[in-house]
């Protein structure tokens, strides 16, 4: 078993839309957990590899990925705005539980499980996390089912980077690159082997693509210094935006709360949904980033409720 890096020992981390839905009190949290009875569930087989993936809407597609520990009410409020924006919009379950309201106790132990697990690596060193193969199968999929010019992909902490490392994978054509926190133990870090930096760098020079990517400025897990490495991979490709800490939900889930412990999730668990508000206004930066590559139609002209 991998041992967790000393400095994260003092860290809690290192104890590691429109729609209507159902949802049920998590007896745990007191709060709210998600059944997630508007998406379709599917089992989903890359070359042997079964996994769970959440599915809903119409148009082209985009995969997004949950955030540690997994995916929560936010993620799937993201997912329903992803949706009722005009796409399909699949979330694949990779680890935590899936709609459950994001507590300390058991956020803490996803962390846990997914820092040993060898679908991941989430320490420096480590190159690329393994699961992104299976991710970039499930893209070919999702595209040969939607069609279109291409896929969108979402990363969100844990699997920021994963956005990135999806465009290996042709039919990736948005990839979405939010507060990536990978490796956990290197802020200057990519998560990601040379080769693979080098491929998705060439690839994007080649076709002109764009990354769009999202931080707080006063982020522990995403750093400007890890942006800075972005920006010196990719050049004018990486879209780096960067939001005041000071503008996070100050009330996130206790996971964020006390374990992740700075502003971190721009479009999820410190969202605050107000008009006006700069995340909120990061999330409509993406939806419109997302309908330029993938709609026939160009701009998004979509209204939220």
């Amino acid at each position: 078993m991998a041992k967790l890096p000393a400095y994260m020992a003092m860290s809690p981390l290192a104890l590691a839309g429109a729609s209507v839905h159902a949802v049920t009190m998590s007896a745990a949290s007191g709060r709210l957990d998600d059944m997630i009875t508007d998406f379709s569930r599917r089992l989903v087989d890359v070359e042997g590899v079964v996994k769970t993936v959440y599915a809903a809407g119409s148009g082209p597609a985009v995969v997004l990925m949950p955030e540690m520990p997994g995916i929560s009410p936010d993620v799937l409020r993201l997912a329903r705005w992803v949706r009722d924006a005009g796409f399909t919009v699949y979330v694949p379950s990779l680890f935590g539980i899936d709609g459950a309201y994001p507590t300390v106790e058991g956020g803490t132990e996803v962390v846990r499980r997914a820092c040993v697990s060898a679908e991941f690596r989430a320490f420096a060193g480590g190159g690329t996390s393994p699961v992104t193969a299976w991710l970039r199968g499930l893209a070919r999929q999702a595209h040969a089912e939607c069609g279109g010019p291409g896929v969108g992909a979402i990363g969100l902490c844990f699997t920021g980077n994963f956005a990135l490392t999806m465009a290996l994978e042709p039919a990736v054509i948005a990839p979405v690159v939010n507060h990536p926190s990978l490796p956990l133990d290197d802020p200057v870090g990519l998560e990601i082997s040379d080769e693979d930096a080098r491929a998705v760098r060439d690839r994007i020079a080649r076709e002109g693509l764009k990354v769009l990517a999202y931080r707080f400025d006063d982020d522990r897990w995403c750093t400007g210094q890890r942006f800075a490495a972005y920006q010196a991979l990719l050049g004018d490709a990486f879209d780096g935006r960067v939001l005041p800490g000071s503008s996070a939900n100050t009330s996130p889930p206790p996971f964020f709360g006390d374990v992740v412990g700075s502003p971190h999730s721009v479009v999820t668990a410190h969202l605050v949904d107000e008009d006006g508000h700069p995340t909120l206004k990061a999330r409509d930066e993406i939806i419109v980033f997302l309908t330029d590559r993938l709609s026939p139609f160009g701009h998004s002209e979509t209204t939220y409720g």
